[in-house]
């Protein structure tokens, strides 16, 4: 096959730049629409799928074909890292076999701007006779999908940025967006933590941002101790020994009292030095952390005081010492 002919003056930089410039301004008309119509019927709609799916006992069962069957994956996706399980059918293999994934808890979200693709025939039929609930996003209400739908989320009419008019552009972006918009719904009527969405992303520069405090810190017998009637010496062969710039300084009921840090030594510093006691060269009621605090958080703390550690804290109690260090070979940073 030939390559297409492209007329140079169809392909300057100012026409390239037209036609982006183009494609993303249809797009936003056509989210502005979609905003629209989520405060009337279709944020209704949308109330009674959140409460359908919450309600049910098995998981979001998303399908769809073509471009809408890539949007389905990627709203499966989203909802199963964001507390709702979910898994993507394809429905072509559905017709072959894959049908028998679907329990009568499950609820399915069909996803077909036409309302009326062949390849979703059989999972809706199957939806009908086995009493499986069906959620439809389309762009027509009076579809083959929409009529057959428990719920139907009808998007709003939208112009393609394609400039024949068939290749899905903005179609795809608001069934995108509504994907989202249902998966953050759901998010929030869970009441889905951020500690849940760690466990689903461990992995990754997402899942280091979500790393807490214990996680990271150095605690037990890498925490370094010292009294506050102890001197200087000991305090500097507790630093040295634990490599973290510092030691936490305890009273005699082992409840934080202060720290010394290296920049307390340079500041303390003179020849008789290691016969002081560590309570004169300490900084009282040091800033603190808590092993439950996200660790993104204890370094957006350390970064605004200009500070390389934190003492970690239960209560009074120390059970560990953030090092900035640690952070970023974590990370987190």
């Amino acid at each position: 096959m030939s390559p297409l002919r492209t007329d140079p003056d169809r392909i300057s930089p100012g026409r390239i730049r037209a036609t982006a410039a183009n494609t993303v301004a249809v797009g936003q008309a056509g989210m502005a629409a979609l905003a629209t119509a989520l405060a009337g019927p279709l944020g209704d709609a949308l109330v009674r799928a959140v409460e359908t799916i919450v309600a049910a006992t098995g998981r979001v069962v998303v399908t769809g074909m073509g471009k809408s069957g890539h949007v389905g994956r990627k709203i499966a996706a989203t909802l199963s890292s964001t507390g709702t399980p979910a898994l993507f059918l394809h429905p072509a293999e559905a017709s072959h076999g894959d049908l028998g994934m679907l329990t009568d808890a499950d609820v399915i979200l069909a996803l077909s701007w036409s309302g009326g693709t062949a390849e979703l025939r059989d999972t809706i039929h199957y939806a009908r006779r086995h009493g499986v609930t069906l959620i439809a996003i389309t762009g027509r209400a009076e579809s083959a999908l929409g009529h057959a739908a428990d719920i139907a989320l009808i998007l709003p009419p939208v112009i393609e940025a394609c400039p024949h008019g068939l290749a899905p552009t903005t179609s795809t972006l608001v069934q995108m967006a509504l994907g989202d918009a249902l998966a953050m719904a759901l998010l929030e009527r869970r009441g889905f933590t951020p500690a849940e969405f760690h466990r689903f992303h461990p992995g990754g520069k997402l899942g280091a941002q979500l790393l807490t405090v214990g996680e990271v810190m150095a605690g037990g017998e890498a925490l370094p101790l010292v009294r506050a009637d102890d001197d200087m010496a000991k305090a500097i062969i507790t630093m040295t020994g634990h490599n973290l710039g510092c030691a936490v300084v305890v009273d005699a009921a082992g409840d934080v009292a202060g720290i010394v840090t290296d920049g307390d030594l340079r500041r303390h510093m003179h020849p008789g030095i290691l016969g002081e006691r560590v309570g004169a060269v300490m900084t009282p009621m040091p800033r603190h952390t808590t092993p439950d605090q996200v660790a993104s958080a204890a370094l957006a703390d350390m970064n605004a005081r200009k500070i390389n550690v934190l003492v970690v804290q239960e209560g009074r109690r120390p059970v560990g010492v953030l090092h900035v260090q640690q952070l970023l070979s974590a990370g987190v940073a």
